[in-house]
């Protein structure tokens, strides 16, 4: 192998090297950030069912009548 091959090799090994810490770097944070939205999701879930729970508490008792013009 020549010197220019060697050194081209040698290049390259480096930025796959590179590459594969940035994508492990990328995997850790998606991997965090999909903690947090799935935390998210729950507290969101949470608070929709007790919205609802006092939404009906508070609902008045419309009682259900024809209106005066039948």
């Amino acid at each position: 192998m020549t010197a220019d091959n060697t050194d081209r090799l040698t290049r390259l090994e480096m930025l796959v090297t590179e590459q594969e810490k940035t994508i492990e770097e990328l995997s850790g944070q998606v991997s965090e950030q999909w903690k947090v939205i799935e935390g998210m999701r729950r507290k969101l879930d949470a608070l929709t069912d007790r919205f609802l729970v006092l939404e009906e508490q508070t609902a008045p008792d419309i009682p259900v009548t024809k209106p005066p013009h039948y």
